[in-house]
């Protein structure tokens, strides 16, 4: 069992042998179950571009599906953007490689506005999908990043922790946060714009006052934090949480909800490989595929079934707050960058 991972901007991916397949392909895909599975097998691979670099559960889940049904996955990875583009000058260039794209929400929205996907058709395990999430004619949610808060224990006492994200804008933090740069891309914008939407324009306005300092390098902001140059960290990811193990860090889940941006799977046009394709994204909602999603410290889409005598992963019963949309994205970027200067 071998799943290849590289960085998509370290070389193309070899020619996939195959017929490139387009709307009729899908369309004609057998209805029973069971002949799409047994055409997946005889399609025989399945290629995949994620945004998610470096994501540990999508190689178990594709290990998972290789093992049901012998269908070698290879992940290529880049980041949100590169993989759009990516798939697009493919398209472009009539060089069909890529089978499924994985991708947050906004930008697979985007995607599929621009016309790179095909639809997926019906899928037995669809109705295993939880509220807020929901499958449209084109893509599937996979799992969801929720944001919370990340304290250092030594600085926060357990009194003083933000019970909301309102406390944020305490005076008492002025100079002690960090936070992900709400004024780009990624978890900081993210956040802005869920607050922004639940708490106003005041709170930022108000948490503008405190003199934030932005980062874009996550990882390393964590680590910051956990030596003690900030008191709190924001937005912070559960599936990042468990690499401070030992550290003197606590997550933070106000009781507002998290923030939360959507994974998705979606299958690209003229997939070479159609019905490996189709039969992934069912197979990611299944409940071994979703417990493992969990257990990475992501919300999972489906109602999860873990094994009797199992803890209770830490985003099983979390409440979710809000996401972001992606035809109000230019918009709130610059509102990010008119009260964060």
């Amino acid at each position: 069992m071998t799943i290849t991972r590289r960085n998509i901007l370290r070389g193309a991916a070899a020619s996939l042998a195959g017929t490139a397949w387009g709307a009729s392909a899908l369309a004609q895909a057998p209805a029973d179950w069971q002949a799409v599975v047994d055409a997946a097998k005889k399609e025989g691979k399945l290629t995949i571009y994620s945004a998610s670099v470096g994501q540990t559960s999508l190689t178990a889940v594709s290990k998972l599906f290789e093992k049901a049904y012998g269908i070698p996955v290879t992940i290529l990875e880049g980041r949100a953007s590169e993989i759009r583009e990516r798939i697009r000058t493919e398209q472009t260039a009539g060089r069909f490689l890529c089978d499924v794209s994985h991708n947050g929400a906004t930008t697979s929205a985007l995607q599929a506005k621009d016309g790179m996907f095909e639809a997926h058709g019906p899928l037995p395990s669809a109705s295993r999908i939880r509220a807020p999430f929901a499958a449209s004619e084109f893509r599937v949610p996979e799992h969801a990043s929720a944001y919370s808060i990340l304290v250092n224990t030594n600085l926060v006492k357990p009194a003083d922790e933000p019970k909301s994200w309102a406390d944020l804008a305490d005076p008492r933090w002025k100079g002690k946060i960090l936070s992900d740069d709400m004024r780009a891309l990624g978890g900081g914008s993210m956040m802005f714009f869920v607050l922004e939407e639940k708490l106003g324009r005041g709170f930022h306005e108000k948490l503008a006052a405190n003199q934030l300092s932005f980062s874009r390098d996550s990882r390393a902001s964590e680590r910051r934090v956990a030596r003690g140059d900030y008191a709190i960290y924001v937005p912070m990811t559960s599936d990042a949480f468990a690499a401070l193990k030992g550290l003197p860090v606590k997550l933070l889940a106000p009781e507002e909800g998290l923030p939360y941006i959507t994974f998705e799977l979606a299958i690209v046009k003229n997939t070479p490989h159609p019905n490996a394709a189709r039969l992934f994204l069912d197979f990611s909602l299944t409940n071994d595929a979703q417990l493992v999603q969990q257990n990475a410290g992501y919300a999972a889409v489906t109602e999860v079934k873990a094994p009797p005598g199992t803890p209770p992963a830490a985003l099983a019963n979390v409440k979710l707050l809000g996401t972001t949309d992606a035809a109000r994205q230019d918009e709130m970027l610059k509102l990010a960058k008119d009260i964060y200067k």
